[in-house]
């Protein structure tokens, strides 16, 4: 009877002191506030599904599907007990922001910015409303959003924003080239925004991603190139205020070093 008293007292400090462990880890993780821009993509709900994990307490989920939006965020409301705002945005056009829009996005720890859109490339190369689309979702829609976050005031205070940008942006192949361009585009400009931080405690990081397991990149062979995305949400929040260009996964960034110096008749076939 004593050994069974003695072995229920050290599970109970054991489990009451793993809790203590997790609540002071989430007490000091940095995070409390994330807006999140493309909160319907597979990679944006991981992260704040992980985000919700490790503390963060309010969300501002922006999509352009309302539907999955609302499910989405019901889920993680009652999930983990977290205040959630909600806002459907229209990327298929670019346009000032509105006052109150600025006012309600300006005090957040983390902007994350997963937008984008594939696209039909072979549709794009003929039809001006297609190859519009994929530019105006990929990059010029983003750039309203981008000054406001980016501002002299906010970057001279605490706060991240990382930009999901794409690997398809480091070489124009016949395959993608439309959005390539329009993630290049958006690589670029964000490039430009994190000089602008360096000796700042606002952090930029730019994350080129490969394929990422969805239901877009189900047909994706070898399969093996396609990241788990609750496994690449682990990874980034490690380190929340890590800043710089990181290929995700990191062996991307060989396998573009080859692809950037191969011949182009050798690319030409992508």
């Amino acid at each position: 009877m004593q050994h069974f008293l003695v072995f229920y007292v050290c599970i109970g400090a054991i489990i009451k002191n793993e809790f203590f462990i997790k609540t002071q880890l989430n007490k000091n993780f940095p995070i409390k506030k994330a807006f999140v821009m493309g909160s319907t993509s597979t990679i944006a709900q991981q992260i704040c599904m992980e985000l919700a994990l490790k503390g963060c307490k309010q969300f501002f989920l922006l999509a352009r599907d309302e539907k999955k939006n609302n499910i989405f965020a019901k889920n993680l409301e009652l999930k983990f007990n977290v205040k959630i705002i909600k806002k459907i945005i229209d990327l298929n056009q670019i346009s000032e922001l509105d006052p109150q829009t600025k006012k309600d996005i300006n005090d957040y720890d983390l902007y994350l910015l997963s937008a984008g859109y594939l696209g039909n490339t072979e549709l794009a190369n003929n039809n001006l409303e297609e190859s519009k689309k994929i530019t105006l979702v990929n990059f010029y829609s983003l750039l309203p959003w981008l000054l406001q976050i980016t501002t002299k005031k906010r970057l001279n205070s605490k706060g991240r924003l990382w930009i999901l940008t794409s690997v398809a942006g480091d070489r124009g192949k016949p395959s993608n080239y439309q959005y390539g361009a329009a993630k290049s585009a958006l690589t670029i400009f964000c490039e430009g925004i994190l000089l602008r931080c360096i000796n700042k405690p606002f952090a930029v990081r730019i994350i080129k991603a490969g394929f990422i397991k969805s239901p877009m990149t189900k047909d994706i062979k070898p399969s093996f190139l396609c990241t788990n995305p609750s496994l690449m949400a682990k990874k980034l929040l490690k380190n929340p205020n890590k800043r710089g260009i990181h290929y995700f996964p990191w062996w991307w960034k060989w396998i573009m070093f080859v692809i950037k110096i191969a011949p182009e008749s050798i690319i030409a076939k992508l």
